[in-house]
């Protein structure tokens, strides 16, 4: 219902009744403020867990990875996922992706590819969100070469993704002339033995 002050009332409510909160309920409080967009909020909230002797794991840091990348505060995820690896809390896709997308939402296409990079070159297996994040954006950055190898990727490791998202990339390919690309997308989208997506070129009808 995003009424994150009733939630926090709650929180204060469980508190004066002796109902200790734990990392469950500092996480759902977390996401919810961060998410929101409510950084400053989401930081106390995670003092609060601190004072509480409440250890963050790895959903707590994603949670603030995502606000990180909401406000743009670049800087402060990538140390955020070396104070991780300190900690020896292990980095996820979503922790990845969280970074990358603060780099999207900055626009900084060399940044945001090398944190694809390097998913590619961990454990993490590359998931719906990783596509849908960098995608569009490398084809508003014109950058449709990479976006045609991420297409080809989505479809070699079977990952389901939105129709639009790989219907944009055919679009822009087409704009751009480059049509041969723009069919082996649209061949691969009916012939693939997982999900049919039934591209189209932008002359079909």
């Amino acid at each position: 219902m995003c009424s994150l002050d009733s939630a926090t009332k709650l929180l204060d409510e469980m508190e004066n009744k002796g109902v200790n909160p734990d990392r469950i309920t500092f996480n759902t409080l977390l996401y919810a403020f961060y998410e929101n967009g409510q950084f400053a909020d989401a930081e106390m909230i995670w003092q609060r867990m601190v004072n509480k002797n409440v250890t963050p794991d790895i959903r707590s840091y994603n949670a603030k990875l995502y606000g990180s990348a909401i406000e743009k505060k670049t800087k402060e995820a990538v140390e955020l996922v070396e104070e991780m690896r300190k900690k020896t809390i292990k980095v996820d896709v979503f922790s990845f992706n969280a970074v990358m997308k603060g780099f999207v939402n900055e626009g900084k296409s060399e940044e945001a590819k090398r944190w694809y990079d390097d998913i590619e070159k961990s454990d993490c297996a590359i998931n719906k969100g990783t596509f849908t994040i960098l995608v569009p954006f490398v084809c508003e950055k014109g950058d449709l070469e990479f976006a045609f190898e991420l297409c080809k990727k989505i479809f070699s490791r079977r990952c389901l993704v939105d129709r639009e998202l790989l219907q944009l990339v055919v679009d822009s390919l087409v704009k751009e002339s480059k049509i041969e690309e723009a069919k082996e997308l649209v061949e691969l989208s009916k012939t693939n033995d997982y999900c049919r997506y039934n591209l189209k070129l932008s002359s079909e009808k």
